[in-house]
């Protein structure tokens, strides 16, 4: 049973599932949360029901980054596997094979925003920033790549050595984001994203998405 993390269907959006992260006030990422959020992505991604995938963090915002708090408690062992655990996180997302797109509220900063990064799409809020923030908090981010694949190495570089906070409009000129819409419309947003795609095969869609795996 997750906590934190949950697959929902809906009647009025067929073949579309929302994987929901919910652990209030942030979302903040720990251990237990990454493990949910592979099982939810395995769960997604083997449901004859579910042709796409929204990957939400509710209305307010979809996810702070690590749970600082608890990083700080964690021994040098401890967080060597707390890294391990959310790159496995990061990357079950991605592995998904079938389209999936990031709703992005409020924040989406640091570990936040690389889980955002490995859904296919991302649409935002006007109001929203975006950051590799770990440094701020002294530590090193866990994962670059799909960073420098989406906006340039230089420009990574830039936001991971700084930890600055980028605004939906930079977010939307980098290539962060990909579709900006008020804040209230992001899951709508996101629904008719998705809806384009449920009709088609399972099987090319899921060959479409693994040819660009292949090609890295």
């Amino acid at each position: 049973m997750r906590e934190f993390v949950s697959v929902h269907c809906f009647d009025e959006h067929p073949g579309i599932g929302t994987l929901l992260l919910s652990r209030p006030p942030s979302n903040a990422l720990t251990r237990q949360m990454y493990r949910e959020i592979i099982s939810a992505a395995e769960e997604v991604g083997t449901r004859a029901d579910i042709a796409a995938v929204i990957v939400f963090g509710g209305h307010e915002i979809f996810c702070a980054g690590e749970d600082v708090t608890v990083l700080q408690t964690l021994t040098e062992e401890e967080a060597a596997g707390a890294a391990e655990v959310g790159r496995r996180a990061v990357d079950a997302l991605g592995a998904i094979p079938k389209p999936t797109v990031a709703a992005i509220t409020g924040y989406a900063l640091g570990s936040g925003l690389t889980l955002a990064l490995a859904a296919d799409w991302r649409v935002a809020g006007d109001n929203v920033k975006v950051g590799a923030t770990e440094i701020l908090s002294g530590f090193a981010p866990g994962e670059t790549s799909r960073l420098a694949r989406a906006i340039g190495e230089s420009k990574a570089k830039d936001l991971v050595f700084t930890g600055r906070f980028v605004g939906a409009k930079e977010a939307l000129a980098l290539g962060l984001v990909d579709e900006m819409v008020a804040p209230d419309a992001v899951y709508d947003a996101a629904v008719a994203w998705a809806q384009r795609l449920v009709d088609h095969s399972p099987q090319v869609i899921a060959a479409a998405k693994a040819s660009f795996d292949a090609g890295r």
